[in-house]
Parts: structure tokens; C-alpha cells; sequence
């Protein structure tokens, strides 16, 4: 299967995002967190490319995501964009960095900008960090917001099951988008709501982007952990993830081969040396 070809080639803005929410264009979001992933995936024709703090789950091997750092996220996302033409690259603050300050929060974000190189900042949360938001985005700065699950809030959570499906849950993750919206987000991440509430709130915004993870097709576009997609996490089978390749087993089975090959002295042969 050959890679897909963008219809516009130029390099992924925050006004493409609005352009092609108005047009109706479906906009493709995959994590990566290292040079070779993000230059495969970014010659895939992705449109954006999330940093996610998910790092701490994937690359790091934490229960939860968050104890990754903002130097760890710093570090993956120059990574990132070393390997990157055409995606917009998008890098999570991890958790700590910009709940309740948002003179921390602005802080954080100059340096993943700076030092990180990305184009926009993923922010969880709604109006209890609305300050923060807009003071990071006064500064010059995009903004993704992200609603719905949240994984930094899994300690209040409890779980990791669909939010909102009550209706003062659903009202308010409503009026939480347009907060965001109003504030100047450029997106925002439904994760794990219910489908009819995810398109409920993509036809309120008039601006903001939707950008679903198990929120049904009604959002303006999806994204999914880069490893989940192409089956490399054996274990991990939720309901909204669709995998597009079964690499643990083409992975573990070639490095099978290799062993054995360098046990019997198969590897390398007369032509692999000098």
C-alpha cells in the first residue's frame, strides 16, 4: 500500500487546521517521540505529528503518564522535529508543568518552544486552566486543548473508562470547548466520549479543530498512539483502536532469526564482511 499524498504539500500550520475544518478535509494525527518514527510518518503524508507524554507509557515503560519530565518531553520532541518536512509537530506539557501557575505554565512552554522546537503545546484541561491557556497563547504560542479523558487526572478519575456520559458531564465538557475556543485554542482532543457528544462539540466550534480518540467519526480528525496502530503493544486492545499492522511478531521474529543466525555463525557470511 502506497503512502497517502496530501493535497496540499506546503508545511502544516495552525491555519491549515482551520482550512480544512471549514472544508470538511479530515485531519490525520499519529504520536511519535523519535527521529526514525517521525520521519516514516511524517513521509506517510500525516498531517500532525503529537509528542505525546505518552512517552512515559510507550517509550518509558510507566503504569501512567505522569511521571515523564518536562526535560524527557524537551528531549523527544527535538527528536521529533529533526525528522519532520510537512506535519505540524505538537508536544504535550507533562503533568506539573502548568497546572495551578500559569507563570510555571508560560515558563514551560517558552522552553519546549525554545529547546524543543515544536509548533504548538498540547494543554489537558478546561476552565480550571484557562488562565494559563491564554497567557500562553497572548505570548504567541498555539495551543491544542484536550478534553474528555485526561490522563494527568487519572488519580481523580479512578479509571480509565468513557467520560461524559451523564449530561451535566456532557454540558460541561461542552461549555469547556467553547471556553477554549474563546481563549484561542487552535484544537482540541476529545478522548473517550461519547461519539454524539464529540460531533455536538465539533458543530459548536466554529474555529477550534476536534481531534477524536475514541470519539467516533464526527470529530474533524483522529489520532492514535503510532505503536498501538501498527500492533506493537500486544496487550493494549481498546475498543476505538484499529491496528493497521501486527508488528510484535515481525519484530520479535527477525530478531529470532538474527539470533540464531549469529549462534550458528550464519550471520555474518563471506559477503556481509570486509
Amino acid at each position: 500500500m502506497s503512502s497517502y499524498t496530501p493535497t496540499d504539500p506546503r508545511k502544516v500550520t495552525t491555519r491549515s487546521f482551520a482550512e480544512m475544518k471549514a472544508r470538511g478535509e479530515k485531519i490525520a494525527m499519529l504520536t511519535s517521540y523519535d527521529y526514525t518514527m517521525a520521519r516514516l510518518v511524517d513521509a506517510a503524508g500525516m498531517d500532525a505529528i503529537l509528542v505525546g507524554d505518552s512517552a512515559a507509557n510507550v517509550m518509558a515503560g510507566y503504569e501512567t503518564t505522569l511521571p515523564i519530565t518536562l526535560d524527557e518531553m524537551i528531549y523527544h520532541c527535538r527528536c521529533v522535529v529533526r525528522g519532520v518536512k510537512r506535519a505540524m509537530v505538537v508536544c504535550d506539557m507533562p503533568f506539573g508543568s502548568y497546572q495551578g501557575n500559569s507563570e510555571v505554565g508560560l515558563a514551560s512552554a517558552i522552553r519546549i518552544m525554545k529547546e524543543g522546537g515544536a509548533q504548538a503545546l498540547k494543554l489537558e484541561g478546561g476552565r480550571e486552566i484557562i488562565d494559563t491557556v491564554r497567557r500562553i497563547i497572548g505570548s504567541g504560542i498555539p495551543v491544542m486543548g484536550h478534553l474528555g479523558l485526561t490522563p494527568q487526572s487519572i488519580n481523580s478519575f479512578g479509571n480509565y473508562n468513557v467520560r461524559a456520559k451523564e449530561e451535566a458531564e456532557a454540558e460541561r465538557l461542552i461549555e469547556d470547548a467553547l471556553a477554549l475556543e474563546e481563549a484561542g485554542c487552535f484544537s482540541i482532543v476529545l478522548e473517550k466520549v461519547p461519539a454524539a457528544l464529540a460531533e455536538r462539540v465539533t458543530k459548536a466550534l466554529t474555529r477550534a479543530a476536534t481531534i477524536g480518540i475514541g470519539a467516533g467519526a464526527g470529530c474533524d480528525g483522529q489520532v492514535l498512539v503510532v505503536q498501538d496502530m501498527l500492533g506493537m503493544n500486544d496487550g493494549f486492545k481498546p475498543k476505538f483502536l484499529r491496528r493497521y499492522a501486527e508488528l510484535a511478531g515481525v519484530i520479535t521474529d527477525a530478531v529470532g532469526s538474527y539470533v540464531s543466525d549469529v549462534k550458528t555463525s550464519d550471520f555474518p557470511s563471506a559477503t556481509e564482511a570486509y
